[in-house]
């Protein structure tokens, strides 16, 4: 028999090997299957970064998210499926399937150039976990359905809607010594301790060091059912499953004899049954509540004993083609069909046990192992198309796939009413690497984000899958998309800005009432943000007005006066005195002190209404609105209330929203301030509004040596900066593209006075 490479700690040093790089390099392979494995895995690790919690690292690829759940208790860790609630067990089990994922599969993430990315998003949820670990007890959830559940909106604002609906933006976290969740944690963590060995020894320690601390908990509490705050969604059936499932990983990771021990003289005579009778159990599915037959096959495997062996294989039978008279079920196309919640995680998670067990338990049997070799490929290709409604159930592969899937933030709602997306209305965001719950078992497929047993999505719905797909690549090869993932999602909504959905901030306006001495406005600001979904730092809008008709009468701007009526938020709104534009044109500015109050987290808050009067004094009857800038398009009454382009919106002084008297609009990409002193962007199509001056790559209409840095911090990939799409055009200094350290020599050249002029 062929000896296992996860027992022998020789995988170690494999893992310790450098990783392909995303960029510069061939990232293909020779693809002789139906379906793009590599591509499937970098959106799988696309999905994981999309569910971070926390600050989100600098190494994270999703453009719509950003740093949020700054209040927890414990910082970083997964959000739980399409809420926001952290479940240490889910955490844990994700990870620790990742964990087996590198370890069994490795060439194939490297031969993707994804070994380095697949780490980073282990170890974040690895850090949190570890951190979890309180010493004497752990941390098992963060967060709580009551609130959660009831509201839909994006995470990156969670922290202002709790505060409104629940007095506080700190979440509660609970604690326990529960067997169940310390287990998941021991296991999870002495993968990773394997997973790191060489790549990282200290973190690797660390890790060990928890592991053992967790796994002392679970074996001295032997108990479970301790964990109050998540029995309605994640309530634990058994334990044992868990002390035998950590034991094995912790042999792994140590080498130390005393766990498989453990598992001889306590851990296996408490193992699950099958019903009435006392036979070791070997049908369900490995999962999050039951990890005996990922625990049997790591015990076949480190111990080499043919009765263990004998036991997996009653589990592979059981999902093939049936042993002792039980079979699962399977739909008509073919998908080993277990249970309604989560149905292709059920499969993948055991395609994932069976590809394992093909390498290390049927080396010598090639029946078996052609057998469980079409098995797990058949599941796996399930998922990408392989079925009756050729669809891919893997979000974002392929051309047809699931819109409505049930995850909060890459909704983009903004009024907190997920019933408003219907079968056919696309979320704001593509959820990249998802696998999604599944089919029923009949094979039908329900597209609606309210029937969340098929459109549901999880980080264990996603984890046996993720962890296969290494093996896919090993077989049958693929190729990362170079281009992913880019800024897409931002860019094609903002190409149409005629419909609400497709605008992030906005203004609407109409005229309550208006006179010969007075105009007076009911506007209306709206925050739709969601690229990321954010508070604006300090929100303004100007209503420009022309008082050629004043000066003809002899009047001035000092007989113009300003005057709030209704304010939705009353007092937060401050209106400036007339400020001069150009020539006579003259502009209001109205800022909100607290720009929170508007924000993308439910019908009340996303927008702002705001009633105002400018008016002359009323015995002057000159007054003639018709020739203001912001006048045009409004019409007369509350129900024509309407979007305007002429009033515009600022954040911070930056114009964010609509069209200035001298036609300025903001320009794509531009940069504004966000809520903590970094950088959001804005994506309102527009034209740039000067002419290209080449050189002058941060616009301010000098070429100087600020744009040599600014470009060379671009060239670099600088996250920190962005760069105007006017800006791009001026970078263009060697007259072709794209931009590169020519164009910065050429610039420098330039200012040594080298050249005469640009570009060259």
């Amino acid at each position: 028999m062929k000896r296992t490479r996860i027992a022998a700690l020789a995988m170690a040093a494999i893992m310790g090997t450098a990783a392909l790089p995303l960029t510069g390099s061939d990232n293909t392979v020779t693809a002789a299957g139906s379906y793009n494995y590599a591509e499937a895995l970098q959106k799988a690790m696309f999905f994981y970064q999309v569910q971070q919690s926390g600050p989100l690292p600098d190494w994270n690829q999703v453009t719509w998210r950003d740093d949020s759940l700054m209040n927890d208790y414990i910082l970083g860790g997964w959000n739980d499926a399409g809420d926001h609630i952290k479940f240490t067990i889910t955490n844990a089990y994700s990870a620790a399937m990742l964990a087996w994922g590198i370890i069994a599969f490795p060439e194939g993430i490297e031969k993707a150039g994804l070994t380095d990315l697949y780490r980073k998003n282990l170890q974040f949820a690895l850090d949190y976990i570890a951190k979890c670990d309180l010493g004497d007890e752990v941390v098992y959830q963060i967060g709580e359905e009551g609130f959660d559940h009831k509201w839909w909106g994006s995470a990156e604002i969670y922290h202002y809607k709790m505060e409104q609906m629940e007095g506080s933006a700190e979440r509660n976290y609970f604690t326990t010594k529960d067997s169940n969740v310390t287990g998941h944690m021991a296991a999870a963590l002495a993968a990773g301790a394997i997973v790191f060995k060489d790549a990282d020894p200290t973190l690797s320690a660390n890790y060990l060091k928890h592991a053992k601390n967790c796994f002392d908990i679970a074996n001295k509490t032997r108990d479970h059912g301790t964990t109050p705050a998540s029995d309605t969604m994640y309530k634990s059936s058994h334990f044992y499953d868990e002390l035998f499932w950590s034991a094995n990983w912790l042999y792994m990771a140590t080498g130390e004899q005393s766990y498989l021990d453990l598992c001889e003289s306590d851990f296996i005579a408490n193992l699950g049954k099958e019903d009435q009778s006392n036979e070791m159990k070997y049908t369900w599915g490995m999962c999050w509540d039951d990890t005996q037959q990922g625990g049997t096959l790591l015990y076949a495997i480190n111990t080499g004993k043919a009765d263990w062996i004998a036991q997996f294989t009653k589990h592979m039978e059981y999902w093939t083609t049936g042993y002792g008279g039980k079979k699962v079920q399977y739909t008509p196309d073919g998908l080993a069909w277990l249970f309604n919640w989560g149905s292709l995680r059920h499969a993948t998670t055991t395609a994932f046990l069976a590809a394992v067990a093909v390498e290390e338990l049927y080396a010598d049997d090639a029946a078996a192992a052609k057998k469980y070799t079409e098995f797990y490929e058949s599941q796996m290709d399930y998922c990408f198309g392989d079925n009756d409604l050729k669809m891919s159930y893997v979000l974002g592969m392929g051309d047809t796939y699931p819109k409505a899937w049930h995850h909060r933030t890459s909704s983009g709602i903004w009024d907190d009413q997920w019933t408003t997306l219907g079968k056919d209305k696309q979320h704001r965001h593509i959820l990249y690497g998802a696998l999604i719950g599944g089919p029923g078992q009949d094979g039908s497929y329900t597209d609606a984000v309210g029937q969340y047993q098929y459109s549901e999505v999880a980080i264990d719905y996603n984890a046996g899958f993720t962890a296969l797909l290494g093996k896919m690549i090993e077989t049958y090869g693929g190729k990362i998309d170079p281009d992913f993932p880019a800024k897409q999602l931002a860019e094609e909504f903002a190409e149409d800005q005629k419909t609400p959905e497709h605008v992030e901030f906005y203004m609407e306006a109409s005229i309550n009432q208006q006179s010969d001495s007075y105009i007076e406005i009911k506007a209306q600001a709206t925050n739709h943000s969601a690229f990321p979904t954010r508070v604006a730092k300090s929100l303004s809008y100007r209503y420009f007005f022309d008082i050629s008709e004043l000066l003809e009468n002899g009047k001035t701007i000092d007989d113009v006066s300003v005057k709030i009526g209704y304010d939705e938020y009353s007092g937060n709104t401050v209106a400036s005195k007339p400020i001069q534009y150009k020539d006579n044109i003259y502009y209001v500015e109205f800022t909100y002190s607290d720009s929170s109050v508007i924000r993308p987290s439910g019908q009340s808050e996303h927008q702002a209404e705001l009633q105002f009067r400018i008016s002359i004094p009323d015995n002057d009857k000159f007054w003639d609105s018709t020739n203001d800038w912001s006048f045009q398009t409004l019409e007369k009454g509350n129900t024509n209330v309407k979007i305007t382009p002429y009033i515009c919106m600022y954040d911070s002084g930056v114009l964010i929203w609509g069209t200035e008297p001298d036609g300025t609009t903001p320009e794509p990409g531009q940069t504004i301030p966000g809520t903590d002193d970094t950088t959001t962007t804005t994506t309102t199509p527009t034209t740039p509004s000067t002419a290209t001056l080449h050189g002058d790559v941060n616009c301010d209409g000098v070429v100087k040596i600020d744009d040599v840095v600014l470009l060379n911090r671009f060239i670099a990939e600088d996250k920190s900066i962005t760069i105007t799409l006017q800006g791009r055009q001026n970078a263009e200094c060697t007259g072709s593209a794209p931009i590169d350290s020519d164009d910065s020599t050429a610039i420098l050249m330039y200012l040594a006075k080298l050249i005469d002029k640009l570009p060259l």
